[in-house]
């Protein structure tokens, strides 16, 4: 529909044109409209509005009365049928003998009553919220995980069993198998927490839902340990992504061993090779480029001071080659794993 000041507007543009000697259909032609229309616009003398908004139409000869609505509603809840969707409730009914209205016509009833979706006992998806855990130290929140490195031939792995601290990205623990099971991996979890001295301690371990992850062996062990069990969410592969983001680094070294490993004791060789390369010489971008164990440490905050006061001096030296403050070499006090994600204020004026 076109409003009355187009309507209006484009009347005086071909009234325009005609006065300078245009033909009347040719000026129709300008606007697209027809010359029927530009003439049913201007039949009383001045341009007509739309009245079709307000034109009083008849009512459908097929439309469903009140109280057929009701009876449909009436049935569609009974206890007979609450739970099923038109589809099979007009068949039911006419097997009873029965006809009410067609199968979109009930369609069109329960939507309009608010009753489309989720009848009977069914829910509405419930959105789960991921795990969400806080590191304020090392050895307060570890995640693992287990990845294949390739074996001697093709269709052969073996499997890398890693534990990552979340604080400080220090690999605490690690080891490879033939296979996965839980008894592997909780053996694996008792080895770090030795390792790392984890005695009566607050401790979260995340991971995926994989079976070696929910193992009997591997729950009991945990808990035995006192280390709380944290999962990611089903079908969700980043909420691991700390992990994952290790089995990168590790895979894209230059002297990763693309072709396979002939024994289980080379691929071993090598992993120990890369832990020692990624805790102690690795400066990690997630750790203002520090190392792992520094931060586990502690002595990347002495390091990252030296600099800071490093680039105060620098910057009083030559303060024309600074625009603004100096890098920010602090690291965070805490690390969290999948925060919470603040809501938008929708009444908040953008």
């Amino acid at each position: 529909m076109i409003s009355t000041p187009d309507r209006r507007q484009a009347v005086a543009l071909i009234d325009e044109a005609i006065a300078s000697g245009a033909r009347k259909h040719k000026a129709c032609e300008i606007p697209e409209i027809t010359l029927r229309t530009y003439q049913r616009w201007t039949q009383a003398g001045d341009v007509l509005s739309d009245r079709r908004p307000e034109a009083q139409r008849p009512e459908p000869l097929n439309k469903l009365r009140p109280e057929e609505r009701e009876e449909i509603l009436k049935v569609a809840n009974s206890p007979a049928y609450r739970s099923l969707p038109p589809s099979q409730i007009v068949p039911a009914l006419a097997d009873e003998g029965r006809y009410l209205a067609s199968e979109s016509s009930f369609y069109r009833v329960l939507r309009a009553a608010g009753q489309q979706h989720h009848r009977g006992r069914s829910e509405a998806p419930q959105r789960k919220v991921p795990s969400t855990h806080c590191a304020a130290g090392p050895n307060q929140l570890w995640c693992w995980d287990i990845t294949w490195l390739p074996g001697p031939a093709r269709g052969l792995f073996y499997y890398l069993y890693l534990i990552l601290d979340l604080y400080s990205r220090k690999i605490v623990a690690w080891d490879i198998h033939e296979m996965e099971t839980s008894d592997l991996a909780a053996q694996l979890v008792h080895k770090a927490c030795l390792a790392e001295r984890i005695v009566a301690q607050p401790l979260v371990l995340h991971s995926d839902n994989g079976s070696p992850m929910k193992g009997a062996t591997m729950l009991e062990t945990s808990h035995r340990l006192g280390v709380t069990s944290s999962f990611s969410r089903p079908r969700v592969s980043n909420d691991n992504a700390y992990a994952e983001s290790l089995f990168r680094t590790c895979k894209y070294r230059p002297d990763y061993p693309v072709n396979g490993f002939h024994t289980i004791d080379a691929a071993r060789a090598w992993v120990l090779s890369f832990t020692h390369w990624y805790n102690t010489q690795h400066k990690h971008s997630g750790l203002k480029f520090t190392t792992p164990v520094q931060r586990h440490t502690g002595e990347a905050d002495t390091i990252l001071a030296h600099r800071k006061r490093l680039y105060q001096e620098a910057r009083k030296r030559h303060p024309n080659r600074w625009s603004g403050d100096i890098r920010n070499w602090a690291l965070p006090a805490r690390v969290w794993l999948n925060p919470e994600k603040e809501e938008p204020d929708l009444n908040k004026a953008a």
